[in-house]
This record gives structure tokens, sequence and C-alpha cells, in this order.
């Protein structure tokens, strides 16, 4: 078991992002929904937190109220190897009202913030010749292109 789990508070539909998410990535799973008792500030029977899992990674959302929205301070980033890969999830990840951002970043329908960034780009940036033109080219980028940051680093 991990020792550090992301725990993002939501105002009402947990449940639902946990579903959203769990579908979008490979190796997920739903774990435990839990309910809102009787003495508690949100209606008895209505979800409190679920867990679940995303490839590999344990994460719980909790059903807080409207007190604090989700703000681009926290993200998640996942490292990918394809092109195809960023795309697909690029796209998934906008699916109902998502939006983009810059630098490999959108937040979807959910105000969550993504960080969809190609292996290649760490790689890439070690190279201290190529840093400052691979980070230039990154800049202008709204989704990650693979083939511009070669292109960058060839110089």
């Amino acid at each position: 078991m991990q020792k550090i789990t992301p725990f993002l508070w939501f105002d009402d539909n947990a449940e639902e992002a946990m579903h959203f998410y769990t579908s979008i990535f490979k190796d997920s799973k739903i774990g435990e929904v839990t309910h809102y008792g009787d003495n508690a500030q949100r209606p008895k029977g209505s979800v409190m937190t679920v867990t679940f899992t995303l490839n590999g990674q344990d994460v719980t959302l909790l059903n807080g109220g409207p007190l604090f929205p989700q703000s681009p301070a926290f993200s998640f980033a996942v490292r990918v190897d394809t092109q195809e890969e960023i795309d697909e999830l690029w796209e998934k990840l906008l699916a109902g009202g998502g939006k983009e951002s810059r630098c490999g970043w959108l937040t979807d329908r959910f105000g969550v913030s993504w960080q969809i960034v190609p292996r290649l780009f760490f790689e890439l940036t070690q190279d201290p010749a190529a840093k400052e033109r691979v980070y230039a080219a990154m800049m202008k980028m709204i989704k990650f292109d693979i083939a511009a940051l070669k292109k960058a680093y060839a110089g």
C-alpha cells in the first residue's frame, strides 16, 4: 500500500469523476464508496468519499460541498511514451467540457488539472546544448507534439 494518496475535495460529483477517470486509464479499479450518516453536514446517504486506483496510483475523492473548488495548483502529471497516447488521453480528459491550457496542461470537466507529458521531453532536456530550444518549443505548445520536440532538439 502506498504511503501518500492524493485526496481531492469535490462539491458533490466525486462518484461521477471516479467513474470517468477509471474509464480512461488502463489498469484502474474502483475501490470503496462511503456515505454520509445521520450527523453529517451533507444529506444522509449521499456519497461522502470514493477510493479508486488509476494505473497503480490510489486516489480518494471527497464530496465536501462547494467550499474548496479545484485549482491548477494541484495537477496529475501523466507520463506517456507516444504521440498516440498523448492524443488519446487529451481527447478523453477534455470530453464533456474540459479546457485546454498550455504546455501539455488541461483541465477536465470536474476542474481537475492534468499534465500529459511525453517521457521523451525529460530526456531531451537533459542535453545542456538543446535544453533551451526544447523548452522554447514546449512553451509554444498547447498539447505536446513529440515531432516538434525532436525537431527543436535537433536544432
